[in-house]
């Protein structure tokens, strides 16, 4: 399968290269000079000078430069566009329609095509807002639900909001994949930041369009179960995630203080919810006498999910100790000395028996394959 990738930043390039992995053919269509914007987003750099940002979501693609601002570039993106299967973009919405790549016309000449376009806003009213996703965070309400009660609405701390989309993306594209396999037609697949991030919101979202309850910023507390937030211990903070009464007791148990459990303030989860204060109080307390590695390994053993709040360089050691990939190297002898990035690379996050996720090409440079993709260019005879 070949991916006509004429996206930009990360929703779009986090979907293809997801493809890429699980062995889509994937052309990244880049600017001459300038390439992708996150290609100058840094620091952090490599060696080279080449944005991590950019790094982190480009393995596995060739990259072709086109000037689209001109005839023989749209000619060359139409050519690119013949062989594909899938078309990929980001544009602002009518950006692709101005340059005639757009969805009806390149359907017309391709009835099997797959074409993902990916927006901030939607293609109607929200069409010229800038689909940033800080501003899809603020604006979608996810910054309504992060942060302490008592301070300022926060961002995740990632462009969580760019991410989720570009999973849909790619599911959107799986599925009209299938559509085509089963009727020899492709389709279009739409996928917004905002209607992303409302269908992610899940019971939050659920609990104002069920209940119309507009969930306010409760820190790293949970609106439905407690315990299930982070609390101080003698050395750093330990998260508690107790789901059930078994858990509960099982905790109160392993802090000295088996009472807890049978107390009617914490009885049940409900009640639990409705006395979170008292019991945070409590917990804070006996929590309070020994460290978070100490807490970690016991209620663990007794069955009670809680672990320490890790740095990355602790989580990419705790996937290890799992057995867990966390980072992969991509062979040496896929890389031919011309191209960007360490081999370092983080794993791709699905397992398959039997198709398992490949890592053959490191991010590239900018226009690295330009000649030998357009060499390989039919002339697209309907053209």
């Amino acid at each position: 399968m070949r991916i006509a990738d004429f996206s930009r930043i990360l929703a779009g390039p986090y979907a293809t290269m997801l493809l890429a992995d699980l062995g889509a053919d994937v052309v990244k269509v880049e600017r001459p000079g300038t390439g992708d914007d996150t290609r100058a987003w840094h620091p952090p750099a490599d060696h080279d000078g080449t944005s991590t940002y950019f790094l982190s979501v480009n393995r596995n693609k060739r990259s072709l430069t086109l000037d689209l601002s001109t005839e023989v570039g749209r000619e060359q993106a139409r050519a690119l566009v013949a062989g594909a299967d899938v078309v990929v973009e980001n544009f602002r919405p009518g950006t692709m329609e101005r340059l005639g790549l757009g969805h009806q016309e390149l359907r017309a000449r391709h009835p099997r095509l797959v074409y993902c376009s990916i927006s901030g806003f939607g293609s109607g009213a929200g069409a010229a807002i800038p689909g940033y996703d800080l501003l899809v965070q603020a604006l979608g309400g996810l910054m309504s639900v992060t942060g302490t009660a008592d301070g300022e609405p926060v961002k995740a701390g990632v462009a969580l909001v760019d991410v989720i989309t570009g999973l849909h993306a790619s599911l959107g594209i799986l599925a009209a994949l299938r559509h085509r396999d089963a009727t020899g037609q492709g389709q279009r697949v739409e996928v917004n930041l905002l209607g992303s991030l409302l269908s992610a919101m899940v019971n939050q979202a659920s609990a104002f369009a069920v209940a119309g309850v507009v969930p306010g910023r409760l820190g790293n507390a949970h609106p439905s179960i407690a315990p299930y937030e982070t609390f101080p211990t003698a050395d750093r903070p330990i998260a508690l995630a107790v789901g059930n009464d078994k858990q509960f007791a099982a905790l109160a148990e392993i802090l000295g203080e088996p009472g807890l459990a049978a107390d009617d303030r914490f009885r049940t989860n409900t009640d639990r919810v409705a006395h979170r204060t008292e019991l945070r109080e409590i917990l804070t307390r006996l929590l309070g006498s020994r460290g978070a590695d100490h807490w970690s390994t016991v209620l663990l053993a007794a069955g009670v999910p809680a672990g320490p709040v890790n740095g990355l360089d602790e989580a990419f050691a705790f996937a290890r100790r799992l057995g867990l990939p966390g980072i992969v190297e991509i062979p040496a002898e896929a890389a031919d000395g011309d191209h960007l990035g360490p081999s370092r690379q983080v794993a791709h996050p699905i397992a398959l028996s039997a198709t398992p996720a490949r890592y053959l090409l490191p991010p590239p440079s900018l226009g690295r394959h330009t000649d030998e993709i357009l060499h390989g260019l039919a002339p697209d005879p309907s053209a």
